[in-house]
């Protein structure tokens, strides 16, 4: 099996095209293949190492990847050419690298001591940064947080911060689509090492219960041990649905103390990573191990990310503005950092945003922006917020005493997803902006919205529902999308968010419901940048189900993850005095 990665040399090994208009010096490149490069534990891991032609020493920029070390030739003549030592290396497992391949095992450790080898060469000056994205970016992360002396800085594009919460699982549920996706794509060469064998992976999608994936059941596989065989951490992922020891042994958010260099954070609006990026950034800037790593904090929000580096993410076309040169700037961040040399990157504001709606770059001093207030609009209805031609509305006044909304969620025919943050398989899956409205037909989906707006109404920062909530069963999702609606009805997806009930106060203690009792809800959707341009409405959709981005909750005690029976939930919202369920936007002065 094949899977669809093009992605990748793209947005993980940033190939080094549009810089031709730096002034830097440039030199001739020697190139050192399959290098060999020892581990503690005796391991060889395997990288290329691209170089100036020319005496001295240079500064190095190290990669370290799952994806194929090949991928990156262009990128490395080019920094090579601009003066840096460029080592590309094959993680633990991968490729020509020796060892086991187990996400996040042994990223820490190897990333320490492939860092001081790095600086130790005869034509490297000491400094040593790193660069790359998604999990080339948890490499920097565990490297960082290892905090190895040579280590200068990082540059992590769209990456986690919790390898529970924002990568494996969100709001207690599974991140089923990507899980799966990227497991299956990581698959191929283990079983190129191993069995050389595949499916398709759209197969399995719907098995029950998950640890019967196809993708690691085939006849193929099935003789060298089936997926414990292929891919072990799979099976080690749905086993540890809670936040416990499995997880926090690799928590970056624990950590951010360890860390002690400057990061320059990327993440995407459209980002499945959007909400770890931020955490990175503001978690190292508050609380970072030196001065020099809280106040060397950066963040660029682009578009899309893994849903699509643009201009076009979805459906939308957000102009050819909103697509930069991330390579240059890594390069120019770098000059600066590791050269002292001066240029647009370095001298800019530390935050620096895309505006969807006006389609503007803007820039701030911090994250999120000041001047947005915390704005609560509240959900109201009769009692019909069914579908888009419900009764549903969103107001700033407190509700009176209304009619809960109430809807029937089935697992057996879960509303589906469309668009939003997705990874890796655009070819079975598309992500990005896409229009709601399919989803918004369906009785299973309260609709709320705002009447048009008479001006354009700017939010950025921080998304959140409040949601007062009940069910007939013991455990159930609750799903939350925040939408543009424009006035030919086009509905747009910004951002969107995930509670499993039973993890709705802890997701180190699972809490089950009683049936019937309303309980407090906290859907965290992240965060977006949108103006809501005059004559748009604002709406929020609510629902029990986000399908396959999210796995089906089965309303039962059984873990949904292990489980193979499902029954239907009758899922009610309130809205009144005593239950003011509210969306709470931050919302920019005028």
């Amino acid at each position: 099996m094949k899977r669809n990665l093009s992605w990748l040399p793209i947005l993980i090994v940033l190939t080094l095209v549009g810089c031709a208009s730096h002034q830097s010096q440039r030199y001739n490149v020697t190139v050192e293949r399959n290098v060999p490069v020892k581990m503690r534990d005796g391991v060889i891991l395997h990288a290329d190492v691209y170089r100036p032609q020319a005496q001295g020493k240079f500064p190095v920029l190290l990669q370290r990847t799952p994806y194929n070390k090949d991928g990156a030739v262009g990128l490395g003549y080019r920094a090579a050419a601009r003066g840096y030592v460029a080592i590309i290396q094959d993680c633990r497992g991968r490729y020509t690298s020796e060892g086991e391949w187990y996400p996040f095992k042994h990223e820490s450790e190897d990333g320490y001591d492939t860092v001081e080898w790095a600086a130790a060469l005869p034509y490297s000056n000491g400094k040593v940064g790193m660069f790359g994205g998604s999990y080339v970016g948890a490499t920097q992360m565990l490297t960082a947080i290892a905090h190895p002396p040579h280590l200068a800085g990082i540059f992590p594009v769209v990456t986690a911060s919790n390898y529970h919460d924002n990568w494996t699982y969100q709001g207690g549920a599974l991140t089923q689509w990507f899980d799966e996706s990227w497991t299956s794509g990581l698959a191929q060469n283990t079983l190129d090492r191993k069995v050389a064998a595949g499916t398709d992976a759209m197969n399995g999608v719907k098995t029950l219960p998950l640890g019967d994936y196809t993708l690691f059941q085939s006849p193929l596989t099935a003789g060298s041990g089936g997926l414990q065989a292929l891919a072990p951490y799979f099976i080690d992922w749905i086993h540890h649905p809670e936040y416990d020891s499995y997880w926090k042994q690799w928590s970056i958010e624990a950590d951010y103390s360890r860390i002690k260099v400057p990061a320059f954070h990327v993440g995407g609006w459209y980002d499945l990573f959007e909400g770890g990026t931020l955490r990175n950034y503001m978690g190292i800037k508050a609380h970072g191990g030196t001065e020099a790593a809280r106040e060397g904090q950066r963040l660029l929000i682009i578009v899309g990310g893994h849903a699509g580096l643009g201009p076009k993410v979805g459906d939308v076309d957000f102009g050819t503005q909103s697509v930069l040169n991330l390579d240059g700037m890594m390069l120019d961040w770098y000059d600066g950092l590791l050269k002292g040399e001066h240029n647009a990157v370095t001298d800019a504001k530390p935050v620096k945003y895309f505006l969807m709606g006006r389609n503007e770059w803007r820039e701030a001093d911090a994250w999120p922006p000041a001047g947005a207030r915390s704005t609560l609009f509240y959900l109201h209805s009769g009692g019909k917020a069914n579908t888009v031609q419900g009764d549903g509305t969103l107001g700033t006044s407190q509700p009176p005493h209304e009619a809960p909304d109430r809807f029937v969620y089935d697992p057996s025919n879960p509303v589906p997803t469309i668009g939003g943050r997705l990874c890796c398989d655009a070819g079975h899956l598309e992500p990005g902006a896409r229009d709601q409205r399919p989803n918004e037909a369906r009785q299973d989906v309260l609709v709320y919205s705002t009447p048009a707006f008479t001006h354009d109404f700017e939010v950025v920062g921080p998304v959140e529902l409040t949601l007062y909530a009940s069910s007939s069963a013991v455990d159930t999702d609750f799903t939350a999308m925040l939408v543009d609606v424009s006035p030919d009805g086009f509905a747009r997806n910004l951002t969107d968010g995930i509670i499993r009930a039973r993890y709705r106060d802890s997701e180190e203690t699972p809490d089950f419901m009683t049936p019937g009792k309303v309980y407090k809800f906290t859907i965290d959707l992240w965060a977006t940048g949108n103006v809501f341009l005059a004559g748009h409405r604002l709406r929020v959709d609510v629902s029990s189900s986000n399908f396959p981005r999210f796995d089906r909750n089965l309303n039962t005690k059984e873990s949904p993850e292990l489980g193979t029976h499902g029954v239907k939930a009758t899922n009610m919202i309130y809205h009144d005095p005593d239950h003011p369920s509210a969306l709470v936007l931050p919302v920019m002065s005028p």
